[in-house]
């Protein structure tokens, strides 16, 4: 099976499978420079929390590179504004964060100023390695949350394309299938940008894992009907009670899978646990281009002038979540305690 992996340092360059061509095309993109990285961030060719987070530590090392100085003191300031500027591509998912602050202080510790960039370029690669191998700890982990002959349902997409490699959410699918088990798989639309329609359904093709295409507001009938087994989702956010930011919609699908007594996994990595954040309330939610909604691939589909709202996430109350699957095993309530726990052993 040939591994899909939507980020590639090559020759100075950092080459990204451009999600916005999903899945009628497969274009590579280059960024030459960090504030390239930056756009393709904002733009969405590159997304998911943790290809995100792989993405700006390469952007911090491509910055390092423009701002080569011998002046260690006016290079690392220079450097903590490129951070400033890396953090603020989108600011809900927390791997974002984690990973320009992890990148720094690599660069902090680097006594030789004139060894920074070649460190903090060796430190990017290691956390992109990193990120594989923790997706594929938690496909492990949580391949038996599955059930046996049921069906699973998941949002957005959560997969390689989302990761270094592997995936989260679907790594855990992809798991279960290629440990032999075999139940139904079922993946929303994920409106308005259509993550789900575009890309988790082009990755279980490339898989070979049958899938079924549902519209968003399909989820509920289905669960009602019993198709639903469980629910897997990945995570931009946790904060330190369990609460968890996520694409828009998932607080709905949690809310009605907690109504109709199905279980509602997360997959995420623990550098997607936020312990400064006592709950969710505090997680800060991206607002999007209102034109994601009143228009598809440039074409106008409401009215002209209309108002729309596009927030990028939802926070889903810790109570809703029946366990987060991360690199550590499998966290359940209360998450206070197993989350700390997962993050320390990690």
């Amino acid at each position: 099976m040939s591994e899909i992996r939507p980020i590639e340092w090559a020759n100075g360059t950092l080459r990204l499978l451009d999600q916005t061509r999903l899945p009628s095309e497969e274009v590579i993109v280059e960024a030459r420079g960090y504030l390239e990285a930056v756009d393709a961030i904002k733009t969405m060719r590159v997304r998911g929390a943790p290809a995100i987070g792989v993405t700006a530590g390469y952007a911090v090392a491509m910055a390092a590179g423009e701002f080569e100085s011998s002046d260690r003191t006016t290079f690392l300031q220079q450097l903590a504004e490129a951070g400033v500027k890396i953090k603020a591509a989108r600011p809900t998912a927390v791997n974002l964060m984690w990973a320009v602050d992890r990148m720094l202080q690599v660069a902090e510790n680097e006594p030789d100023t004139a060894k920074i960039t070649e460190r903090l370029l060796a430190e990017a690669v290691v956390v992109e390695q990193e990120d594989e191998a923790i997706n594929r700890r938690m496909g492990s982990h949580g391949k038996d949350l599955i059930p046996e002959g049921a069906s699973v349902l998941t949002h957005c997409n959560a997969g390689a394309l989302a990761t270094a490699a592997f995936g989260t959410a679907v790594g855990v699918i992809r798991a279960g299938w290629e440990d032999g088990k075999r139940f139904k798989v079922f993946n929303t639309e994920t409106r308005p940008f259509l993550q789900g329609a575009r890309l988790t359904a082009w990755e279980f093709q490339k898989l070979g894992i049958p899938s079924t295409l549902v519209v968003d507001s399909a989820a509920g009938m289905l669960m009602r009907q019993g198709e639903i087994g469980c629910v897997i989702t990945g995570a931009d956010r946790i904060a330190a009670n369990g609460d968890t930011a996520n694409k828009i919609g998932t607080y709905t699908l949690a809310v009605l899978a907690k109504e109709n007594g199905i279980p509602f996994y997360v997959a995420a990595p623990t550098s997607t646990v936020d312990l400064s954040l006592a709950t969710g309330d505090e997680i800060e939610i991206e607002q999007r281009s209102q034109d994601e909604v009143t228009e598809f691939r440039g074409v106008q589909v409401a009215p002209e002038g209309v108002q729309a709202l596009n927030p990028g996430f939802d926070v889903t109350p810790a109570k809703y979540v029946s366990a987060i699957i991360t690199e550590a095993g499998v966290a359940r309530p209360p998450y206070l305690d197993s989350l700390g726990s997962a993050v320390r052993s990690a």
